[in-house]
């Protein structure tokens, strides 16, 4: 059974960082493209950053670039977000999605995207506040 669940939101003050983890089971992330995507108020679904299998070629969206790091651990089957100088405008509900239809990515070179439609497994969310 696939499942992915992310945790470590919370509230921050501007400039803080935070850590979410999401944890996934039923595959594995050495086989599979994994991202961070975060949904504000009112707004549209937004992609954070996305790695291939292994963790391999991160990609980030623009405004998160030198300030958010994905990784992964293989043996604990979870992906980090590791997240710095966090802004106001951080603020959102922060999820993790794989992709899977294309099957096991083993020994393939991958460059991700951040397109929703393309991750057909998602967890559940987690909250990040940043205050100003």
């Amino acid at each position: 059974d696939v499942q992915l669940q992310a945790s470590g939101g919370g509230l921050v003050q501007t400039g803080g960082s935070l850590m979410l983890s999401c944890s996934v089971s039923g595959f594995t992330l050495d086989a599979y493209p994994v991202a961070w995507f975060r949904q504000a108020p009112g707004k549209e679904r937004e992609g954070v950053g996305c790695v291939g299998p292994d963790g391999a070629n991160p990609f980030y969206t623009d405004s998160v670039k030198g300030r958010f790091t994905i990784s992964t651990d293989n043996a604990k089957n979870t992906v980090y977000l590791q997240m710095n100088d966090l802004k106001p405008e951080d603020t959102a509900n922060y999820s993790c999605a794989a992709i899977l239809w294309m099957g096991p990515q083993h020994g393939k070179i991958w460059y991700c995207a951040l397109r929703v439609s393309t991750y057909d497994r998602w967890g559940q969310g987690t909250q990040v506040t940043v205050s100003s």
